[in-house]
């Protein structure tokens, strides 16, 4: 595969670049699983010798194997049986092994949790939501004794509703599998507001669901809230929207609000559904010209859902991507638009030059860029120099470092974020 020769093009220069630090809210729980115990304590009742399916999901969720074990433990101390059950969707490429595979990624597996993991994608229907829309089940779920599911609650990346990614989330697309999940994807995101709770609320009613043990997380990926919320206060939908409130109030934010090229390290399945978070890069509202997107975490597993947001990307990120994998994550969701492939570059570097070049009208080294690890790490980002001024200008930014042009060995840049 051959691309751009740029040294064809010497003009092309990049600015300095410093790194900087962005000031969020730091609280957090300190004893995880001490939190879980004491919120879970008040629904363990009645459970001895029950079979409990404990769903866990596909995102990078804080802390997800510490939280995952501790309701476990917490369960077998009860009297109950659990076992887990992986719930996100078509992730994994909607296999057992796949599904498996992304729960051992983040260290849950039945040697670590002390339970059997049974990660068949097979399910029933429960009924139908609305004529023409049935709603699917995991059949290893409906078959269980009671059901308690570990979301993480948060804005969703593209859609706006009472309820977007949680509890209710979790029901419909996770605990659906690549049935469940294909489904509801097939009436659109533009549903999705009503779909969500709606079609929550009724697996919520409809199957031995018992809680959720859901979390919030602070800007630095922490977590700083655990809560328990029991099916009938799922059937309220209070508890999940005043969680989501939280949530929005507390995400990290690029704190910079206008600039011209966004430079994304990584995107990933296990930092965002779209592999980056709309939300943090500002994808919702146009703030930036161009996007340039560099590789995708092994946690992917190949999936570079995301990348189609970028105008450029890297030979690099190209070479891992999982066709069938992703496809699948498209074909489910009945979006293509993150799974379509940019301009690839040869080189970091020229994936670099390439996107400076695409920002039309700005004179050569007067490019405004802002470069993140990702979406779920933005402590720290680096800035070009010509944004310093309006970084000095915001109290909740602080410079680093001095700016320094950017070294590359070989077009990849000698650059830790470390």
């Amino acid at each position: 595969m051959e691309t751009l020769d740029l040294s064809k093009f010497p003009e092309i220069t990049l600015p300095k670049f410093s790194k900087v630090k962005q000031n969020f809210g730091k609280e957090k729980i300190e004893d995880i699983e001490g939190e879980v115990r004491k919120k879970v304590a008040p629904f363990l009742n009645d459970l001895t010798g029950k079979r409990i399916a404990v769903g866990v999901g596909s995102r990078g969720v804080a802390n997800i194997a510490k939280i995952a074990k501790t309701v476990v433990d917490s369960l077998k101390e009860a009297g109950a049986k659990p076992f887990i059950i992986p719930v996100m969707g078509s992730h994994g490429g909607a296999t057992p092994e796949g599904q498996a595979e992304v729960l051992a990624s983040y260290g849950i597996t039945e040697k670590t949790m002390g339970v059997e993991i049974d990660a068949s994608v097979d399910t029933e229907t429960i009924g139908e939501y609305e004529p023409g829309l049935p709603i699917f089940v995991a059949k290893s779920a409906l078959a269980a004794d009671g059901i308690v599911i570990i979301p993480r609650v948060k804005p969703h990346t593209c859609f706006r509703g009472k309820v977007e990614s949680g509890i209710c989330k979790m029901l419909v697309i996770g605990l659906g599998k690549q049935r469940g999940a294909e489904s509801v994807h097939s009436e659109g995101f533009g549903r999705f507001a009503e779909l969500i709770p709606g079609v929550g609320c009724m697996i919520a009613e409809r199957t031995k669901f018992l809680f959720a043990v859901a979390t919030v997380e602070n800007a630095y990926d922490e977590t700083c809230r655990i809560e328990v919320v029991p099916r009938n206060d799922v059937l309220t939908l209070d508890r999940e929207m005043a969680l989501l409130e939280e949530s929005k109030e507390k995400m990290a934010k690029i704190l910079i609000p206008k600039f011209d090229l966004l430079i994304i390290e990584q995107v990933g399945k296990n930092i965002s559904g779209d592999g980056q978070d709309p939300n943090v890069t500002g994808l919702f509202f146009t703030k930036y010209k161009r996007c340039a997107i560099l590789d995708v975490t092994d946690e992917s597993h190949g999936n570079a859902n995301g990348v189609g947001v970028a105008d450029v990307t890297t030979r690099k990120l190209f070479d891992k991507i999982d066709f069938r994998v992703m496809y699948t994550n498209c074909f489910t969701s009945t979006e293509i638009a993150p799974g379509k492939i940019p301009m690839v570059a040869a080189t970091t570097e020229d994936a670099i030059r390439i996107a400076v070049k695409m920002c039309n009208g700005i004179k050569n080294g007067d490019h405004k860029i802002v470069w993140i690890k990702n979406t779920m790490e933005i402590g720290e980002i680096m800035v070009s120099d010509t944004l310093l001024e309006e970084v000095k200008a915001n109290p909740k930014l602080e410079i680093i470092t001095e700016p320094e042009e950017m070294k590359f060995d070989k077009g990849e840049p000698l650059f830790n974020w470390e």
